[in-house]
């Protein structure tokens, strides 16, 4: 295989990786005005119909025969689309982006125990190893770096929704496995089309969705919507085409450390528990996809 494709496919998860950890920071910015509800609506709504028009473009797809797997669908959609992302901004309006990425580090090595609890998959001892490697960096964070934290009122609330919503996307990943074969882009655009029907009621009954008061909350808006909202899942879906998914998921452990770029760019303090919490995180979950990181065996001939 040409170098060219591969070289593009990885720029191509450096950007995802990249714009979803400026979902953090940015997302962090836009909850100070927006309640949670009604940005994911509105991140939702703006941003379905681009996805609707790329995937009809690219994976130019059966809807008929899509549609018919609508019991899925509406499980990805309320564990992925909607669960993931409203736990996400509700973590943010009680912790810092840097903190929820530290907790979200830890979801691939949840998956990767999900998988053996509900796919029978099997671990090898390194990766067990890895996985709680990377549990005991999370509770270094949890905790604060001191065990008291544990007993002296517990966690924090932004703790327990970013916990909440790995959990959601360790279920939305396992479901996805699970499920019927759908191109990607097309089953994302669907599930934000049943998000954005099944929260329009209840946002409307909450009296909302909250409308941006100020220009840096509409260009934060944007951003989440274009950003990534639409152009992270192309780009991630594009690079699979290229880069098996094993290798591919190591890339979503860039997210923690681009959000520590970019809260450091801002200025924003760190503390010494998240920073060694963050580093055993890491440490544990690239240890946890070794497999992932050694080069595949080429065909006899």
């Amino acid at each position: 295989m040409s170098r060219k494709p591969v070289i593009v496919a990885t720029l191509s998860l450096l950007a995802a990786t990249l714009f979803w950890a400026g979902n953090y920071v940015v997302g962090a910015a836009a909850v100070a005005e927006l309640d949670p509800l009604s940005l994911v609506f509105l991140r939702w709504a703006f941003a379905a119909v681009p996805l609707l028009v790329l995937a009809h473009l690219i994976e130019r797809p059966r809807w008929r025969d899509v549609i018919r797997a609508w019991p899925w669908l509406i499980a990805l959609s309320a564990t992925g689309v909607v669960g993931y992302t409203l736990l996400l901004y509700t973590a943010l309006q009680f912790t810092d982006a840097f903190n929820a990425s530290l907790i979200n580090a830890f979801n691939p090595a949840l998956i990767s125990v999900a998988a053996v609890l509900f796919l029978r998959e099997r671990l090898s001892p390194t990766a067990i190893i890895g996985i709680l490697l990377a549990l005991l960096g999370v509770l270094i964070v949890l905790s604060r770096g001191s065990l008291d934290g544990f007993f002296d009122g517990g966690f924090g609330l932004g703790d327990v929704f970013m916990v909440g919503a790995i959990v959601a996307w360790t279920a939305y990943t396992i479901l996805g496995r699970r499920g019927p074969r759908i191109p990607p882009i097309t089953s994302t655009a669907l599930q934000v089309v049943i998000a954005v029907v099944a929260l329009a009621p209840l946002t409307l009954l909450t009296g909302g969705p909250a409308i941006p008061q100020t220009p840096s909350v509409w260009w934060a808006l944007a951003f989440i919507v274009v950003f990534p909202s639409v152009l992270s899942y192309l780009l991630w879906n594009r690079a699979l085409g290229v880069i098996p998914p094993a290798r591919a998921g190591v890339f979503l452990n860039l997210i923690t450390v681009f959000t520590a770029a970019l809260t450091l760019l801002l200025g924003q303090p760190f503390t010494v528990a998240q920073v060694v919490g963050g580093v055993i995180v890491l440490g544990g979950v690239a240890l946890a996809n070794l497999q992932a990181f050694r080069p595949a065996k080429s065909p006899a001939t």
